[in-house]
């Protein structure tokens, strides 16, 4: 979680002129619950909106990004052993068969063929595809949370 420092207040000083800039002492835990909520917003749109594109057909997958992310903190955790295999999208083989399929202990080795899936959205990196679909939403819904425009 971001903490935002509370800024000391400032005199300025001119010719006839004199003023004072005072923060209000809520200012810091103000903007420090907003800068929380919109991230923790952020870390839920991503998981919900990535889940059309993640291939999956028992939603084991999908549900891992759920269970492994702490909401807020900014990085998106898949606890499938699976996932980095499916993200990327390129088959692997057995270094010792050429199989797809390796016995325990056997490494296995990236190819160039692409994953084929069987869900119609799937894609291989679909944080990236999600984000080109659905990251300006993501970014205007944080901003209307902190106040702003995106």
């Amino acid at each position: 979680m971001a903490k935002i420092k509370q800024p000391n207040g400032m005199l300025i000083k001119g010719k006839n002129v004199g003023a004072s800039l005072v923060w209000s002492s809520s200012f810091s835990s103000k903007r420090t619950a907003d800068l929380n909520r919109a991230q923790a917003f952020i870390d839920s749109e991503c998981i919900r909106q990535m889940a059309k594109y993640t291939p999956e057909r028992s939603r084991t997958l999908i549900r891992s990004a759920t269970i492994g992310t702490k909401i807020g903190s900014g990085h998106i955790v898949y606890l499938d052993p699976k996932a980095r295999y499916q993200y990327y999208g390129k088959l692997m083989v057995s270094s010792v068969t050429g199989s797809a399929y390796a016995r325990r202990g056997e490494k296995k080795v990236l190819t160039d063929k692409d994953l084929s899936y069987t869900k119609a959205t799937a894609r291989a990196l679909w944080f990236e595809v999600m984000k080109a679909n659905h990251g300006k939403a993501i970014l205007r819904g944080a901003a209307k949370i902190m106040g702003g425009k995106a």
